[in-house]
């Protein structure tokens, strides 16, 4: 089940293909996300959204009046998304940045992980987990989405129990919830995901 994974060069994905034939790409505001904004009452403040990609929910989460910062390991990545948000009259700040090594110097209010973490392998998720802190305002939040261990075969992210999330995240977060869902994009059937609410 952990057994060691492969992922693309995400430069080069980014540079390759179109991100709405990317198997992540959803238009919307992921409605997991949506739903926990309403349940927490959150409809203002800082925000992460940690491996930005196409962009989407950033630009979702700006128009719902957040101050967004957006971040993603490929800089082709960040310029397609900042043109994207410029077109819409929208202010993001979009940056390039390996959030195992990342070079933020601020907190948020919340921060937003809609695949990053998922790919990490089991030596460095400690190091995510504590950069995830440093970056949270306290009593801030972390919306994390990730493969489920529901999710069958082993080809793409790793996959993981809410017993996982609870063990990796217990030094630093509290789990306010964590839900069985499924992970919206482009793949038929949907892949089946948890929706986690840790909280600092």
């Amino acid at each position: 089940m952990n057994k060691e994974r492969e992922f693309p060069n995400w430069e080069q994905l980014y540079q390759d293909k179109a991100v709405e034939s990317m198997p992540w790409f959803s238009p919307d505001l992921d409605p997991d996300l949506a739903q926990a904004l309403t349940r927490l009452n959150l409809s203002s403040g800082t925000v992460l959204d940690l491996g930005t990609g196409p962009g989407t929910q950033a630009i979702a989460l700006a128009k719902r009046g957040f101050q967004v910062t957006a971040t993603d390991l490929s800089d082709t990545a960040v310029k397609q998304a900042a043109n994207k948000a410029k077109a819409e009259g929208l202010n993001i700040a979009f940056q390039q940045d390996d959030i195992l090594n990342s070079q933020l110097d601020q907190q948020f209010d919340f921060v937003w992980d809609r695949g990053c973490f998922h790919v990490f392998p089991s030596e460095r998720r400690q190091d995510y987990v504590q950069v995830i802190d440093r970056l949270i305002k306290s009593n801030g939040y972390l919306f994390l989405k990730c493969f489920s261990h529901l999710q069958p075969g082993e080809e793409g992210p790793y996959r993981f129990t809410p017993e996982d999330i609870g063990q990796i995240f217990s030094n630093y977060f509290n789990v306010y919830a964590i839900e069985e869902t499924v992970y919206q994009g482009t793949l038929d059937p949907l892949p089946q995901a948890l929706f986690c609410i840790l909280q600092k």
